[in-house]
């Protein structure tokens, strides 16, 4: 039990659900860090909540569908500049960008500037998509200390399953990047106490379970 966070059972975790996504894997990994999660779909919890992650597996547009069938964007949107530290993962990372062209062209919530495209063929040298583990390298001009990665600068090497990629509309808020078949991605995002990562801290071993122990750190 050396991950065991103490002083976090009195945090609001929350995580949302909204249709898709692996809730109960990552509601188990903040429960063996010592943090208390509530899995929820109801907007009052979510403006209550210290802490928000989005995690989601799946389409783009069903991601936003599932939001907003529950009307849950509005409360996703307000938690996004209240400044509270939020986490989306896979798919609900990449739903926080402004679009997405997964089966069509789609609106996001439009919390990040960017774009969600999939692999381009042509330079991947890979089958599609990646399944498995893969480095996670960090941006040059970018500090990990005291944020999400924290201690991680030396080796990430996380969980991917994904055939589409954010394309960040702003150079700064790429905050890791991974090469898959010859390509390098962008497999990590951030703006201000935003966080979004294209692979699964979940699933990630020892790397991701820090990565959820250094979120909860930097709740207050």
């Amino acid at each position: 039990m050396g991950h065991l966070v103490i002083g976090y059972m009195s945090k609001r975790i929350v995580i949302i659900d909204y249709g898709v996504g692996n809730l109960q894997s990552l509601k188990k990994a903040f429960n063996f860090l010592g943090a208390e999660s509530v899995v929820t779909e109801d907007a009052a919890a979510i403006a209550a909540a210290d802490a928000l992650v989005l995690p989601g597996v799946g389409a783009f547009a069903a991601g936003i569908r599932g939001l907003q069938m529950r009307g849950l964007t509005g409360a996703v949107k307000a938690f996004a500049k209240s400044g509270k530290p939020m986490l989306g993962i896979c798919l609900g990372a990449q739903i926080l960008l402004e679009r997405g062209y997964e089966f069509g062209e789609h609106k996001g919530l439009g919390i990040i500037p960017g774009m969600v495209v999939r692999f381009p063929k042509s330079a991947v040298k890979e089958k599609v998509p990646e399944v498995g583990w893969n480095r996670v390298e960090k941006p040059k001009g970018i500090s990990w200390n005291g944020t999400i990665f924290n201690s991680l600068e030396k080796e990430l090497i996380a969980y991917f399953v994904h055939s589409y990629i954010f394309e960040s509309g702003k150079p700064e808020n790429i905050f890791g990047n991974t090469t898959y078949g010859g390509y390098t991605f962008c497999s990590a995002i951030r703006s201000g106490n935003i966080y979004g990562t294209q692979f699964h801290p979940e699933k990630s071993g020892s790397a991701g379970l820090t990565i959820l122990k250094n979120f909860l750190k930097i709740v207050k």
